[in-house]
């Protein structure tokens, strides 16, 4: 079964990212991930039938939900999808995905 998933693809910096509201995905764990990874068209080390761009640099991810801390405007998560294996790393963080969160916020009415 297939559903649409509103998908907006932001550059911030030097990166590109996909960036989606956390509403629109599953709850995180394995089905939240396999549903990232046929997003970018990974693993292919083309992303051919996806929206990843076959780099590090535009295989990144953006998920942004409302904040779940008092006094935070929304809540972010960082995620590199890889290209080689089915794996997204929620480990690290990207300043250029970064800058783009709060224009996406604003555009999104979060």
């Amino acid at each position: 079964m297939q559903r649409a998933i509103r998908t907006c693809i932001m550059r911030g910096g030097s990166s590109k990212g996909i960036f989606l509201q956390s509403k629109d995905l599953p709850p995180p764990g394995r089905l939240r991930d396999a549903v990232i990874l046929r997003l970018f068209g990974s693993p292919d080390p083309r992303q051919i039938d996806g929206l990843g761009g076959a780099d590090v640099l535009t295989s990144k991810l953006a998920i942004i939900g409302p904040p779940s801390v008092a006094g935070a405007d929304v809540d972010y998560t960082f995620g590199q999808v890889s290209f080689v294996t089915d794996r997204v790393d929620y480990g690290g963080n990207c300043g250029n995905i970064s800058s783009a969160v709060g224009p996406f916020a604003i555009d999104e009415g979060l």
